[in-house]
């Protein structure tokens, strides 16, 4: 497509994704009506981004000699198992059916949002930061008239699920109506075209959709960043607390913990810890049911599982069927035929102009300059016994300009080595 039709679409699609998302700044009741339920079927068409049989109804695996089946029980309506470095999809079930995605579109939130800041910003919260937020939002304790630094934002993005951190990053970033246009570009751009984003925190809302495949591709463009990596994989850590003034007039400022409400990273009475998992985020809302994306990696390879809305209602259901698909996947690497493929952005593309689907060559993206390598990122679990150390290490990457937001990422398709655990100490 040429360049100039690209921008126009692309522009309408910004200002549609705008106009759509004024009714955020309204009060709650007006912000989120009482969402309807999801269609119980995938529909007969569904999008083949990544390949044709993406876009068929029901499991598609293509086994071959040696193969494990897969898990029977699994009661999920979306589901996929993909190769983060390669792009393969291993296995899928409903991959492009559109459903609410809850908070798991903090992903793509996190992926637009996170490379416009240094992590060592502060923002004072007021009370406008904080207006339209659902009811029933989870939150990580913002106070009004309380500062915040951009680290602290991020921590309660990702370890909460906040919707009270997404709209004050969401405020600095120009406000909800500037963050959705700038998701739904993103989203165009990694080519996620089942996405549509109304509201920058995944609250239930109107026409507010992903896909198990899109949310793949989002936990994919993230982990390219340090910091991403970093947030997603943290189990635990201090969050500011309220300033306090004593009888005599002196402040205090003290902190409280806060823990990863990922159930495969944290573990939880009636489930364990995944052994080499590495985050990225989960969701839960009445319209969405459970939703969740993880990365884990085992004897060097590292797949990326999501899993959409069990029809089983288990607690931690949704973890459980994650971590059936993991074992499943980490047995079947190498001996599947890949169903499809994870497709690489827009601007990650060859000047030449690959088409959507196609395999991205090794080296560095189009218009991007030689990758340099990075530092290799680390996360520890700590005081939690029996907790497992897990360290993400994702070299390489080239430094592409977005235009849009004039900012700078580490970028590299497909996802440049692989992501190491460190011995416990």
């Amino acid at each position: 497509m040429p360049a100039s039709q690209k921008t126009v679409r692309r522009t309408l699609l910004v200002a549609s994704a705008a106009l759509l998302s004024v009714s955020l700044t309204a009060p709650a009741a007006l912000a989120a009506p009482a969402p309807k339920k999801s269609a119980a079927a995938p529909p007969a068409h569904m999008s083949t981004v990544g390949g044709a049989r993406l876009g068929l109804t029901g499991t598609q695996v293509d086994l071959a000699g040696g193969a494990p089946v897969l898990p029977k029980d699994l009661t999920a309506r979306s589901w996929i198992v993909a190769d983060a470095e390669s792009g393969q999809v291993l296995a899928a079930h409903n991959a492009h059916w559109e459903l609410p995605p809850a908070s798991t579109l903090k992903m793509l939130f996190a992926d637009t949002v996170l490379p416009k800041f240094p992590r060592t910003l502060k923002h004072k919260a007021v009370a406008s930061d904080l207006a339209g937020m659902g009811e029933g939002s989870s939150l990580v304790g913002i106070k009004e008239n309380e500062t915040y630094s951009v680290h602290d934002l991020w921590l309660g993005v990702f370890l909460r699920s906040g919707n009270d951190a997404v709209h004050v990053l969401s405020a600095m970033n120009g406000g909800v109506g500037r963050t959705v246009a700038d998701m739904n570009a993103h989203a165009h751009d990694l080519q996620a075209l089942d996405t549509h984003v109304v509201s920058p925190d995944g609250y239930d809302a109107p026409r507010q959709v992903s896909s198990a495949y899109d949310l793949t591709l989002f936990a994919r463009s993230g982990l390219q960043k340090k910091d991403f990596r970093e947030y997603c994989s943290t189990v635990r850590a201090q969050f500011p607390g309220e300033t306090k003034k004593d009888k005599k007039g002196k402040t205090t400022r003290g902190s409280f913990e806060i823990q990863n409400t990922d159930r495969l990273l944290s573990g939880d009475y009636d489930i364990s810890v995944y052994p080499g998992i590495a985050g990225v985020k989960n969701g839960n809302t009445t319209n969405a049911g459970a939703t969740f994306t993880g990365v884990a990696e085992r004897g060097g390879r590292v797949l990326l599982v999501t899993v959409m809305n069990p029809e089983k209602k288990e607690h931690n259901e949704v973890y459980r069927e994650t971590a059936k698909l993991f074992d499943w996947g980490f047995k079947a690497a190498g001996k599947v035929r890949p169903v499809g493929e994870l497709v690489p952005p827009e601007s990650a593309e060859p000047a030449g102009g690959a088409k959507a689907g196609a395999t991205p060559s090794a080296g560095p993206a189009g218009g991007g300059r030689g990758g340099s390598a990075e530092p290799v990122a680390s996360a520890s679990v700590s005081g939690r016994s029996g907790g497992m150390g897990v360290a993400l290490g994702i070299a390489g990457g080239v430094l592409v300009l977005l235009a849009a937001g004039a900012w700078l990422v580490n970028r590299r398709w497909p996802l440049p080595d692989l992501m190491r655990r460190r011995p416990r100490p």
